[in-house]
């Protein structure tokens, strides 16, 4: 099965997953409400279904168009719009009827079963497989750093001690603190083994998102190639795997990080490189062409992985902190949005199914799941009408006024609201499209 094949058929399964669950917690709280629930679907119905049930006053199925699910409450404007209905009087089963609070609580429970499942899931893997990460020891190279770092006092091959005074426990993490966390003291054991404090400004994230690096702290990767691209220039001029780059145009290569720097230097078109090929010293020619792309993939240098495991009362702990921590990080990079390049870095489905891996693992599945879940339900309570937060909004309106906004301006909010949402998932798709098609 091909790899498309394979993130297709996990994205699919994790959406059915979480969109049944969202549901569920707005259903469970409506029915305990006594309030009635006409439609329970996964994936929207528009003409047609692919399967419905009625049982009891429920319709259950499964529509066609998997860009999402509902359920349709009685005596609610929703993106069903049954104006009829709502031009009757009202019934003691509808929504509309029902206490402000009952109503807040039933908007809330996709939301709350969203976070809920993202922390039981979290707990799950840690319980189930544990947790990797990387310490100053596994990583002996240490990482390649982006250059408005370098500013700072950083350097290629630094590894970290500590951030804000507490020892950093996994490396990896670095790049979080950086960019959607607060990092204004960073401690780093250069290659040279002398330790530095170094100060960063609050806005470090946003220079480093500027200036085009989402992830400024690379592990360090060597000068010997991986893999060399079908009819690249590299293949062109004869390089092959396992070849060390030496020097480029004379100058000295000790990893890809150096090799990198002398290739944004210069402007040529045709440069020399110096390869080892076993015992033997080849100096080769590259044609460059328009695109400056050499077509070769260098080999990483090692990083050894530490592996804890956790009995049931730690992971429901530390499960508690990745979700926190998960949900922190994915509303703090939300302000990147904004930004003219945060903007066209804006992904739908397409995006999305790249998450998962190319070969099954439950693992990556559920973590991927977990993420998605998180995602769902900060989306959802965002206060735009049409979505949970847009009528949370309003809700919490009539509750702090006393006052309910009337059936007309609702129907226009939701409207609105819905050609907001249209406009916005053609633009997260089509900036997939963008990318399948132009990078």
């Amino acid at each position: 099965m091909s790899p498309f094949a394979i993130k297709a058929i996990q994205l699919l399964l994790s959406l059915s997953f979480l969109i049944v669950l969202h549901e569920l917690g707005h259903f469970i709280p409506a029915k305990i409400f006594k309030t009635r629930v006409e439609k329970f679907f996964l994936f929207f119905d528009v003409k047609f279904a692919l399967f419905k049930k009625k049982i009891g006053d429920t319709v259950y199925g499964i529509g066609w168009l998997p860009l999402g699910g509902y359920v349709k409450i009685s005596g609610m404007i929703d993106e069903s719009m049954d104006k009829e209905q709502m031009a009757e009087e009202p019934k003691e089963w509808e929504f509309r009827s029902k206490p402000a609070w009952q109503r807040l609580i039933i908007m809330l429970g996709g939301v709350t079963v969203n976070i809920i499942l993202g922390f039981l899931i979290y707990m799950m893997i840690l319980f189930v497989w544990g947790s990797n990460y990387v310490t100053q020891d596994g990583i002996p190279n240490g990482f390649s750093v982006a250059e408005p770092l370098q500013e700072y006092g950083f350097k290629d091959g630094d590894r970290i001690v500590s951030v804000n005074g507490e020892a950093l426990e996994n490396q990896l993490s670095i790049n979080s603190y950086l960019m959607v966390r607060d990092a204004s003291e960073v401690e780093v054991l250069h290659q040279d083994g002398t330790k530095e404090t170094l100060q960063l400004p609050e806005d470090i994230g946003v220079q480093l998102f500027k200036a085009g690096f989402t992830q400024p702290f690379s592990p360090m990767v060597s000068n010997t190639i991986d893999s060399v691209t079908t009819d690249s220039p590299a293949e062109k001029a004869g390089l092959k795997a396992g070849d060390q780059v030496i020097a480029f145009n004379n100058q000295t290569v000790n990893n890809f990080v150096e090799f990198n720097r002398y290739k944004n230097q210069t402007e040529a078109k045709r440069v020399e490189l110096s390869v080892l090929r076993g015992a033997d010293t080849l100096k080769l020619p590259v044609n460059l062409g328009e695109e400056n792309i050499f077509g070769f993939r260098p080999k990483p240098l090692p990083i050894t992985f530490e592996e804890r495991t956790y009995g049931l009362g730690e992971s429901i702990s530390q499960g508690f902190s990745y979700t926190y921590w998960t949900l922190h990080d994915y509303v703090a990079q939300f302000k990147y949005v904004f930004t003219k390049k945060g903007a066209t870095q804006v992904g739908g489905f397409g995006a999305i199914g790249s998450l998962f891996p190319d070969a099954w693992d439950w693992r990556a599945f559920w973590g991927t799941t977990a993420l998605i879940s998180i995602m769902l339900a900060f989306m959802n309570i965002l206060p735009i009408p049409a979505l949970d937060g847009g009528h949370v909004m309003f809700l919490l309106y009539e509750i702090i006024t006393g006052r309910k906004p009337n059936d007309k301006f609702m129907e226009y909010a939701q409207m609105v609201g819905f050609f907001i949402l249209i406009a916005l998932v053609l633009y997260a798709n089509g900036n997939d499209v963008y990318r399948w098609l132009f990078e």
